[in-house]
């Protein structure tokens, strides 16, 4: 073979090698170029709370977000998006690029609002990917602390008897809190004067300062002010006690087991985002859901992660079908709507 013949076998060879290289980094580097996920999150995720800072959600998320920063190697910043019952922060969400760079973490609400809301601008389950469920927070009946009745049974009989005159927060539609009273209503059959706020803090507050008489809200927001005596408690709404209230009976003790209810909380992210990127926000949270220090802080606020076959998108979204067919008979039962 002549020395020229070999030059341009080798000139070849050199732009060949060169050409996988470069198609390779392109697909590989998860930038702008490619759009691969192997790189992510290269950049900082935003975290969206639809609801106010140092709520219940908002909580439970700052807990989760260093340590799931820490399993992805980036950092997690967290955003409250209040507004129209968690509805604002998930539209945002809902229209955001799907690259897993903007995450949701939403309550029970995601579930709630399309029987609330005729005109929502999202469906949950064909706008969103489940990534994985966080918690389920049980929910607490308390009463300001002059309020005369002295147990659940008390209360059902005394609300029976002065359902014109009794005040029932709430932390706006659609929140938590009015869906527990939705439940309450229901389960015992008399309509109340309820009290719509911006937000859990301020019905609390309003609580404590005797301005209303009695609401329904996590544990995660009232076992301070139970274990302080701010409020007077009347049950926990699941099936067992909770240890950090264990004197506080659950409804079925209490003498009402039709009020069945906890705030599950779940983190999505935009359809269409890459399933590898879905599965290592996945894992990064199961991850974070198992660190002691988590463990730890929730146990203080009544509640416990959830186990890691539930931290996934597949257990995730079974969960959202079920609780959409759920929440859709009780609300139009109750002839309530959002504007």
């Amino acid at each position: 073979m002549g020395t020229t013949s070999r030059y341009r076998r080798a000139t070849r060879l050199t732009a060949a090698i060169g050409l996988v290289a470069l198609v390779a980094a392109c697909s590989g580097n998860g930038g702008a170029t490619g759009g691969g996920s192997d790189g992510y999150p290269g950049r900082n995720i935003t975290f969206i709370v639809p609801f106010s800072a140092g709520g219940p959600t908002d909580t439970v998320t700052r807990m989760i977000a260093d340590p799931m920063a820490a399993q992805l190697g980036g950092k997690i910043v967290v955003r409250n998006v209040e507004g129209a019952g968690g509805t604002v922060g998930a539209g945002e969400v809902a229209q955001a690029k799907a690259d897993g760079l903007t995450v949701l973490m939403h309550h029970i609400g995601m579930s709630t609002a399309p029987a609330l809301y005729e005109k929502l601008g999202y469906e949950p389950l064909k706008d969103f990917e489940t990534v994985g469920l966080v918690t389920e927070v049980p929910m607490t009946i308390v009463g300001r602390k002059d309020f005369a009745p002295a147990t659940l049974t008390d209360l059902v009989a005394y609300v029976k008897s002065n359902a014109g005159k009794v005040t029932l927060a709430n932390a706006g539609i659609g929140a938590a809190s009015h869906l527990c009273g939705l439940l309450f209503q229901t389960a015992t059959g008399v309509k109340l004067q309820e009290v719509p706020y911006q937000g859990t803090g301020p019905a609390l507050t309003d609580l404590v300062g005797g301005q209303v008489d009695f609401m329904c809200d996590q544990t995660t927001n009232t076992s301070g002010q139970i274990a302080a005596g701010k409020v007077k408690a009347y049950a926990v709404t699941t099936p067992q006690r909770v240890k950090n209230l264990p004197d506080l009976p659950t409804t079925t003790e209490a003498g009402l087991p039709q009020l069945q209810v906890s705030v599950w909380h779940g983190l999505y992210v935009p359809a269409g985002t890459p399933p590898e990127v879905v599965r290592k926000l996945s894992e990064a949270l199961k991850v974070a859901l198992a660190e002691p220090r988590v463990i730890e802080q929730m146990a203080k606020l009544g509640t416990a992660p959830v186990a890691a076959d539930a931290a996934t998108p597949q257990a995730h979204r079974a969960k959202l079908e079920e609780q959409l067919g759920t929440w859709a008979k009780v609300i139009a039962d109750a002839g309530v709507k959002a504007s």
